[in-house]
């Protein structure tokens, strides 16, 4: 564990034990076996049994639960290749944070290094939760930049060209943006109760950057919320595109017809077997019929644009 002397502000790795009261500690259980959690919530800590199989099975949403001298609350971090979200239980006491993950959390290794170098950052047990959960919030905006990315390629594809197959990228996007809202969702509730409920071991004036955290993920959700009614009106345009795209086929085809019908009732009469029809004797009753096919086809097709049906 990292371990804080407030006396000489100097920073320590130590094993796991309770801190002494000029001492911050904060405990990282990293992928722990349920006899470990026991341990050291239990053995060392004294945390209620509660809080010691909510830490142990951490398969639940963000939640805060506040104990007569714990405070056990779980968030999100997210993962840095495939953004899948990581579960992180904390335990919160008077001079301590214990965090319990089973994957390891790459932010949390970089406010190691960051709490190595500046000690101050580690004074108070709030201050600590304060820059995990801050550290967390701010990996949300590579979920943002991803769909946005997303929603703009998508976006082309569906100018580029009506037709593509573009519905199941929308749809699994839509259900990842589904599932990613109701989780930031408990957690804006949770950071609101953080800020507003004046918790032990969170230093009033501390609050306001709570409350900062909380706009953050606000705007976050609001992304998403903008995202998800983004990727329903690409696909309704592109479905629009389409039936647009058809009736112009249909339309030209339709005037195709339309102009070859009258030939067709020309060609068909004078292809009748009747002995006696006057244009049969006719020198140029060939050329006649063409040029009678011509005429009607002309017509119609000024008929057409005087319309702007063409």
């Amino acid at each position: 564990m990292l371990v804080y002397h407030s006396g000489d502000g100097s920073i320590t790795q130590t094993a796991t034990r309770k801190p002494a009261d000029q001492e911050v500690a904060w405990i990282r259980l990293k992928q722990p076996t349920p006899s470990e959690v026991k341990e050291v919530l239990e053995g060392v800590f004294g945390c209620h049994p509660l809080l010691v199989e909510d830490a142990v099975k951490l398969n639940q949403r963000p939640k805060l639960d506040r104990y007569r001298t714990h405070i056990f609350l779980t968030l999100f971090a997210v993962e840095s290749k495939d953004l899948k979200l990581q579960e992180i239980g904390i335990v919160l006491g008077p001079n301590y944070v214990i965090t319990i993950s089973q994957d390891e959390i790459p932010i949390f290794h970089e406010l190691e290094d960051e709490f190595q170098r500046k000690g101050d950052m580690m004074d108070h047990s709030g201050e600590i939760l304060y820059h995990i959960v801050d550290r967390c919030v701010d990996e949300y905006s590579r979920v943002v930049e991803f769909y946005e990315d997303q929603v703009e390629r998508i976006e082309r594809l569906v100018y580029r060209n009506p037709y593509i197959r573009v519905a199941p990228d929308i749809f699994r996007y839509k259900r990842r943006l589904h599932h990613l809202r109701k989780v930031f969702l408990d957690e804006k509730t949770m950071l609101g109760a953080m800020s507003h409920q004046q918790l032990p071991y969170i230093s009033q004036d501390k609050d306001v950057y709570f409350i900062d955290v909380y706009d953050h993920i606000s705007r976050v959700i609001d992304s998403i919320d903008m995202f998800r009614e983004s990727l329903s009106g690409l696909l309704e345009l592109q479905m629009a595109m389409k039936s647009d795209r058809m009736n112009e086929i249909m339309k030209t085809l339709t005037l195709i017809s339309s102009l070859f019908l009258p030939l067709t009732f020309i060609v068909g009469l004078y292809g009748m077997n009747f002995r006696r029809i006057p244009e049969l004797d006719w020198s140029f009753g060939y050329g006649y019929v063409w040029l009678l096919m011509i005429a009607v086809s002309g017509g119609m097709f000024w008929f057409f644009k005087r319309k702007k049906w063409m």
